[in-house]
């Protein structure tokens, strides 16, 4: 019976470390003995514009960097319809169990996709964040803007464009994304520097992260608040629709973030007084190089957060800054 007992221990041995050997992930090898690399990239939703430059990104990036790096980069994209942070959760699961070797995702809400991105980590997934952060879990890192400043800065440049004086409100888009509330925040409090400011009340407005519903959000919130004279728009949502703005140029000011082809000619036609460009684009080629670093060479960012500067776009170089965007979305 005793030793029955000791190859049973053995043989649960030799089980357990079997079964701990299957959560490593080993590399795979592509035609031409290539490493092959696969990395899920997650957006918040393919109705935003923001997002199809970031994913258009991340793929040139996947061929520019795979002949740096001498491998195979493949990446697959999984971004909900319409912003869903269970969706997003469930699509983290489902690259896990593909065998990807990361993942970027911008998070709808952080809570909800914790758990997953924590799951994926234990299992040998490098994840990182990027545009929208989930900073309770394992991600290794964070790519973009600086969300308190950004939303101080909108409020600065709106200050100069309504010379420190009048009624202004938010345009905030989804309630429950962080990234979007560390914007209000920061906005709220650069508020408070001018003293011949006022926010209206109410004076945050959310809505869906679609052009059509911002553009809706924003006529139905000027029309019952005739007095706001001008608008802090912390996403760009509404300037990716044509005559969004139903007021005569510049009799309510406007500064937005986001600087995407759509919205330079609301800035050409005097709608708008400054954009302040995310690098949307970067999103995913900068995600794809940091991914790959940590894939391939188990190197991390010096710091965990890696901020994206903003880009102010004003009618003096609209012009030259549009040229970007032919050369990244090749148009």
């Amino acid at each position: 019976m005793k030793k029955r007992y000791f190859l049973t221990l053995a043989t649960t041995a030799i089980v357990s470390l079997g079964l701990s050997n299957c959560t490593k992930k080993t590399a795979t090898t592509a035609e031409g003995g290539k490493r092959k690399v696969v990395i899920g990239f997650i957006c918040k939703s393919l109705t935003n514009d923001v997002f199809q430059a970031a994913q258009t990104g991340a793929k040139a990036a996947a061929k520019e960097l795979g002949a740096k790096y001498n491998v195979d980069v493949e990446v697959e994209i999984r971004t909900p319809n319409d912003e869903d942070a269970t969706k997003q959760a469930e699509a983290v699961e489902a690259l896990v169990r593909r065998g990807v070797d990361g993942i970027a995702i911008s998070c709808s809400e952080a809570n909800t996709v914790t758990p997953s991105i924590d799951k994926a980590v234990s299992k040998g997934v490098a994840v990182m964040c990027f545009d929208s952060d989930a900073p309770n879990s394992k991600r290794f890192a964070f790519y973009g803007t600086e969300d308190k400043s950004c939303g101080a800065r909108t409020i600065d440049e709106l200050a100069k464009a309504m010379g420190e004086k009048g009624t202004v409100a938010i345009l905030a888009g989804n309630q429950s994304a962080p990234n979007l509330q560390n914007r209000v925040a920061g906005a709220k409090a650069a508020l408070a520097k001018y003293p011949n400011m006022k926010l209206n009340d109410p004076g945050v407005f959310y809505h869906a992260e679609t052009p059509e519903k911002a553009a809706e959000a924003v006529g139905t919130a000027q029309n019952a608040n005739p007095g706001i004279q001008g608008w802090a728009f912390i996403g760009g949502w509404p300037l990716f629709t044509a005559d969004a703005l139903k007021w005569a140029p510049g009799s309510i000011k406007v500064v937005s973030v986001d600087g995407l082809p759509a919205q330079l000619g609301y800035l050409k036609s005097g709608h708008v007084e400054v954009l302040l460009a995310q690098d949307s684009y970067g999103w995913g080629t900068k995600s794809v190089e940091i991914l790959l670093e940590k894939i391939l060479n188990n190197k991390v960012p010096a710091e965990l957060k890696v901020v994206d500067p903003l880009t102010r776009v004003s009618k003096e170089n609209v012009d030259e800054f549009s040229k970007n965007w032919e050369k990244w979305l090749a148009k």
